[in-house]
């Protein structure tokens, strides 16, 4: 074997090993992404969270809560209120509605982010029914409840001293899986 050919065979092999690496990472990106975002708060993507802080301090934040609904959807979604304002660390709770203005029934599911984003990776749910789906009967009410705090930890980063207010944001989107919508509906309880 020549020289040049060894060359080239080796070439070969290590582009196809990087296209290889660069199609497995493309497929790895989306999941990454959201690691990254899960644990850094980037973007605006809160925290998740089994309990809360013991310790609570004295600064006062106000959440605003927003909701929208897709284009896509035909319901109405709301906040119980508008603001509310917490300690930083103490869970605040409240509730969104939704009522499926559709003769049909109708699978959403919502997404969510706080503004500032850099004060995603303080803000902590306890409960939420984001990323769930969500099906409601033509006519159907529903109610959604949400905890949440700011971490203790956004005291120790003077980038956040300025932060006096959160906006908490949830969109409701029609489902890609309407199955769960062609079931009988369940009867009543007695």
């Amino acid at each position: 074997m020549t020289p040049r050919l060894g060359n080239n065979r080796r070439l070969a092999l290590l582009l196809a090993l990087f296209t290889v690496a660069m199609i497995g990472l493309a497929y790895a990106s989306v999941p990454l992404y959201s690691l990254f975002c899960r644990v850094t708060g980037f973007g605006g993507t809160t925290q998740r969270a089994a309990t809360a802080p013991t310790d609570i301090k004295d600064r006062t934040i106000t959440i605003r809560f927003d909701s929208s609904v897709n284009e896509g959807l035909d319901w109405e979604f709301w906040p119980e209120q508008r603001t509310m304002t917490v300690k930083v660390g103490e869970v605040g709770e409240t509730k969104f509605h939704a009522r499926n203005r559709a003769t049909v029934p109708v699978v959403g599911t919502s997404t969510y982010n706080v503004q500032p984003d850099k004060v995603g990776g303080y803000f902590s749910k306890i409960q939420c029914f984001c990323f769930t789906e969500q099906l409601l009967q033509p006519g159907q009410t529903a109610e959604f409840p949400v905890q949440f705090f700011v971490d203790p930890a956004i005291m120790d980063a003077p980038e956040n001293d300025d932060v006096r207010e959160i906006t908490l944001s949830y969109t409701f989107f029609r489902a890609k899986d309407q199955s769960k919508a062609q079931l009988p509906a369940a009867p009543p309880p007695p």
